[in-house]
């Protein structure tokens, strides 16, 4: 059987608490984003602990949500390919980098087609209710280039899984915050430092960002390693809340503890534990 991790142990507890509850209902409590705590819930229950994970629902209402998918032509796509592994994390744990994933493999091989040449209206204005809707001797609006990378105090921006478009400042990094540790009532190893990553997520969409907004913030060190955040909060400094919504902006506290020796290069903050397209790293300068 696995030994828990420190965030795993905190799962079980709330777990054992009750016997039986909602996934979404314990990750609420710890302040988790749902998808990592069924991950880390169901690699438990494989681990050899006494425990099951298991889902419910209603099986007239899905066989009508099916029907009607199926009625308006939105079937389900393929589920997506490739690996998705909630990495542990802990307050002492050094990982390595994530490495960028390779394409995502598709159930039928596209097939290449000869360009045809386009005759009528659609060769001038483009086909209807797109963005190509524009005649073609005209020119074209440029996309607004996206800041993936910046400075301590520089807001970027990225895309969540659901679809909000969100705007990160990296407002402020305490290093060290021993004293800010040591006022919570926590206490350092031999060799140990904490340092404290203060971080605001504006909402700028209409669709509301559900995850907690530091889940995958880390910090780079010189040799390449990544330190994620403990899982401890500071009563001078408060962590961030689950969820963003549209138009608002929420800040919050992200605590790490590492080697006193390591060096720190860099902030990095990804929607995924994968680095990907909406990754953001804001360099720490000397």
């Amino acid at each position: 059987m696995v030994v828990p991790d420190p965030v795993d142990a905190r799962l079980l507890a709330v777990l054992a608490e009750s016997g039986r509850a909602a996934v979404h209902e314990i990750a609420q409590r710890l302040g988790m984003d749902p998808r990592e705590a069924a991950m880390r819930l169901i690699t438990l229950s494989g681990s050899g602990l006494p425990l099951l994970v298991g889902v419910e629902g209603d099986p007239n209402g899905l066989r009508r949500a099916l029907a009607n998918a199926a009625a308006y032509g939105n079937y389900f796509g393929p589920p997506p390919s490739g690996p998705y592994a909630v990495h542990q994390s802990g307050p002492h744990q050094v990982q390595q980098p994530y490495g960028p994933q390779g394409p995502s493999s598709q159930p039928f091989p596209a097939q290449p087609q000869a360009a045809q040449p386009q005759t009528g209206p659609q060769a001038t204005w483009g086909p209807p209710q797109s963005a190509g809707w524009v005649r073609a001797d005209q020119p074209q609006p440029q996309a607004r280039p996206v800041a993936r990378t910046g400075k301590i105090g520089s807001t970027l921006e990225a895309d969540s899984l659901e679809g909000a478009h969100l705007q990160i400042q990296l407002v402020e990094v305490v290093d060290p915050a021993d004293f800010l540790f040591t006022a919570a009532g926590y206490k350092l190893a031999e060799g140990e430092r904490a340092v404290v990553v203060h971080t605001e997520v504006t909402n700028a969409s209409q669709v509301s960002y559900t995850s907690l907004p530091d889940m995958y913030l880390v910090l780079v060190t010189k040799t390449g390693e990544t330190v994620t955040k403990a899982p401890v909060s500071l009563s001078s400094r408060p962590a961030h809340k689950l969820g963003v919504q549209p138009g608002e902006t929420a800040g919050g506290h992200t605590v790490f503890v590492l080697p006193d020796a390591t060096e720190v290069i860099q902030v990095r903050w990804s929607v995924r534990p994968e680095v990907d397209l909406n990754t953001l790293v804001w360099t720490i300068e000397d």
